[in-house]
């Protein structure tokens, strides 16, 4: 299979010096080591070195890592994993990896790489281009980095201190949420119907009958979405952390408001709802709450 370039938005200098647009909500880190943004890219680029060939190919095939259910994993998942690994094995071997496919493995730096190989790998074996590369830095009070990439449409999307960008084929642009609108007019994503259980599923359609416009199947792209100003809320349920730590740093260093249900942190996964700000994260949440 013939490869796309390979590409890169960091490190970066836009206007007056900065990444985009740093909004109050993310988190300002003590100090932030530029050699994190290097290895991410490079975790990115061999990800998606290793994931493209397998893409849209019929002879993939995949397991079901789900007892009475489907919960699919392929040999691109894993082999992405393990490249990723492979390169903080020698590049960061003092830091943590919580990774999908492989578990945890300890570190000594108080940082942690989280890593989903492949988020949405559903969409994944279906042909679609919604899956992603979710890599993400963390220290004791969450994640202050993140890149949500999607390797076959070439983009990147990157959240930090500094910022949030997207480098894509139309070049390479700052990322800034979308201005407060009421409910009425929003777009609502999330990736399953019937999000979780039956009750978070009312909950989700309390809020989405509410709105403009309601689009499903989008995994993580969805949140990157948010980040690019192109819809209001992502809103799902039975996240783990490999899921939501990278989407959580990218939506929040453009402008936008991640929290649980209840309006709580949300980077250990579980009800989230992703917002492009925090007019519209209120109104979404006083529905939620009525559920939980």
């Amino acid at each position: 299979m013939r490869e796309r370039p390979a590409v890169r938005c960091g490190p970066l200098v836009l206007q007056g010096g900065r990444l985009g647009v740093t909004p109050a909500a993310m988190r300002q880190p003590s100090t932030f080591d530029p050699d994190i943004r290097r290895v991410a890219h490079l975790l990115a680029d061999a990800a998606r070195q290793v994931i493209l060939p397998h893409f849209r190919e019929a002879s993939l095939g995949a397991e079901n890592k789900l007892e009475g259910g489907f919960d699919p994993v392929t040999v691109a998942d894993r082999a992405a994993e393990e490249a990723m690994r492979a390169i903080l094995a020698e590049a960061r071997p003092e830091d943590g990896i919580l990774g999908e496919e492989f578990g945890s493995k300890a570190g000594t730096s108080g940082l942690t790489w989280v890593l989903d190989p492949i988020d949405g790998t559903r969409g994944f074996i279906s042909g679609t281009p919604t899956w992603g590369v979710l890599i993400a830095v963390s220290d004791a009070q969450g994640p202050f980095y993140g890149i949500v990439a999607q390797p076959y449409i070439a983009e990147r999307f990157e959240g930090a201190h500094d910022g949030a960008v997207l480098a894509g084929p139309q070049g390479i642009r700052p990322l800034q949420t979308r201005a407060a609108r009421p409910l009425a007019e929003a777009t609502v994503l999330t990736t399953f119907p019937e999000v979780g259980s039956d009750l978070e599923g009312r909950a989700f359609h309390a809020v989405s009958e509410k709105a403009r416009l309601t689009r499903y199947g989008m995994d993580c792209y969805g949140y990157a979405l948010v980040a690019a100003g192109q819809v209001d809320l992502v809103i799902e349920a039975g996240l783990a952390p490999y899921d939501i730590q990278a989407p959580l740093a990218v939506v929040q260093a453009a402008g936008g408001v991640v929290t649980d249900w209840e309006g709580g942190p949300a980077h250990e996964g579980g009800r989230v709802v992703a917002a492009a700000n925090g007019d519209i994260h209120a109104e979404a949440i006083a529905i939620l709450q009525a559920f939980t």
